[in-house]
């Protein structure tokens, strides 16, 4: 009986540690990620205007 109560604990104990501290962890992550790649693709696109820009006015 007490092996049930420690497992019952245990997977409570597991389930609070889960929603509490690694599921923020991973939301946090997702979004710092994506405003990495949102600011990679402006970049990006903002370096590929202006070099078009500077090889098409000198020719």
């Amino acid at each position: 009986m007490s092996r049930v109560i420690m497992l019952v604990i245990g997977a409570l104990a597991a389930m609070f540690v889960l929603f509490t501290f690694i599921l923020p962890l991973l939301a946090t992550l997702l979004k710092v990620a994506l405003l990495v790649a949102v600011v990679g693709v402006i970049v990006f696109i903002a370096v590929r205007v202006m070099s078009g820009s500077g090889s098409s006015s000198s020719q």
